[in-house]
């Protein structure tokens, strides 16, 4: 590791050192890549000697130097009782960067988002945000991480990441590096400067984590942070959106439309009772069958109430008719059979009257019911003639 340690610093700049250990590495995505060329340099913690803090230095795209050259990311490592902070560089290959999962193709070994050939670069878009770019220099791999994938930012010490540059690794660290270009250089300038991406101010959750270009901190295109629920940093194992296109939610006015025909598609629950139908009828209808049931099903009176009923009616008719209903023969009622009476000599039955027939129960007629003025002593009682019929001759 020291080997490793001073090649950065030969190629890049001088050593930092502190007592605490960097906070965890915030959560977020990767922003699309702005034009073919540009690479990915992730974000990272970076130390300030005059405000005794860590700031953000967020991820951004960058151009390399020349074609050909890769980005071995910085890292924070423990030695000698204090966090050292190992600069990144530009080199043909990918070094040893401490082991930390940066995501987007820096899974903590070596680099898997993209490779050169015949002086283009080709993005794997299994882990590089490619969409709407018009890019044709693209293939997919998938990237295993076989560690817990974590948000550790540095290696050894306390909590640190516990991996050991190989002998690839070593000898990749005595290879030819180039510093990062001015505009790197300059990034982490305009990030020292804001207030906003220190420790102390956002508390390990900066507000900007990501940018599509160097030196731009605001904007709409600026990448915000993930929740500690999500997913995150790496996004190798994160669902591309083309393998999502069956769960993404329909068109808000087909939704509904799928909504309006659910209840006819439903079958319909087995009619269990007439009270149930009844229950679920609407208040103006349910209120309409109760008018109409004690119409359609009138109840007859008992004897003692049609007593009644006949007393009553008695005690408010008039004094006339109630003189008449006084006076009145009984007669017998429409459903019983016409009693026979003993006549003084066979005679022909009179033709029904149908206004007799037609009148309800309780009033008869009022002919019908005045009495006979005369009966002589001695002779069977001789009934009224009815209207129309003839009176027989006297002798």
């Amino acid at each position: 590791m020291p080997t490793v340690a001073l090649s950065q610093e030969a190629a890049c700049s001088q050593v930092t050192a502190v007592e605490t250990s960097p906070p965890p590495l915030p959560r977020y995505e990767q922003p699309p890549v702005p034009a073919p060329g540009y690479l990915w340099s992730p974000g990272y913690w970076s130390w300030d000697e005059d405000a005794g803090d860590y700031y953000w230095v967020p991820g951004t795209w960058v151009q390399p130097p020349r074609p050909g050259l890769l980005w071995t990311p910085g890292y924070w490592g423990w030695l000698a009782g204090a966090y050292i902070f190992h600069p990144g560089y530009w080199g043909e290959r990918v070094g040893f960067y401490g082991g930390v999962n940066y995501g987007f193709g820096y899974s903590g070994i070596g680099y898997e988002g993209g490779r050169w050939d015949r002086g283009q670069f080709y993005y794997n878009t299994a882990v590089n945000n490619v969409r709407n770019v018009a890019i044709r220099n693209v293939y997919q791999k998938t990237v295993v991480v076989n560690e817990t994938v974590n948000n550790v930012s540095y290696n050894g010490g306390r909590g640190g990441i516990e991996a050991r540059p190989t002998a690839a690794d070593r000898t990749i660290a005595k290879e030819q590096h180039f510093a990062p270009t001015p505009l790197q250089r300059k990034h982490v300038e305009v990030a020292s400067h804001d207030t906003r991406l220190f420790n102390r101010a956002n508390g390990g959750a900066p507000p900007v984590v990501a940018t599509p270009r160097p030196t731009v901190l605001n904007g709409r295109e600026v990448v915000r942070p993930h929740t500690p629920a999500e997913v995150g940093p790496s996004n190798t194992e994160k669902p591309r959106p083309e393998d999502l296109k069956g769960a993404r939610p329909e068109d808000p006015s087909r939704q509904r439309l799928e909504d309006s025909r659910r209840p006819a598609e439903a079958p319909a629950p087995a009619r269990k009772s007439p009270a149930d139908e009844a229950g679920k009828a609407a208040p103006r209808e349910l209120e309409r069958e109760r008018t109409l049931l004690p119409e359609a099903a009138p109840r007859s009176p008992a004897p003692e109430e049609r007593s009644a009923i006949e007393h009553k009616r008695r005690e408010q008719a008039p004094p006339d008719e109630r003189r008449r209903e006084e006076i009145r023969v009984p007669e017998a009622r429409p459903e019983s059979a016409p009693r026979s009476e003993p006549r003084p000599e066979p005679m022909a039955r009179p033709a029904t009257n149908p206004e007799t027939e037609s009148r309800p129960e309780g009033r008869p007629a009022a002919r019908a019911a005045r009495p006979e003025p005369r009966i002589e002593m001695g002779a069977p009682p001789r009934r009224a003639p009815l209207e129309g019929e003839r009176r027989p001759e006297q002798h």
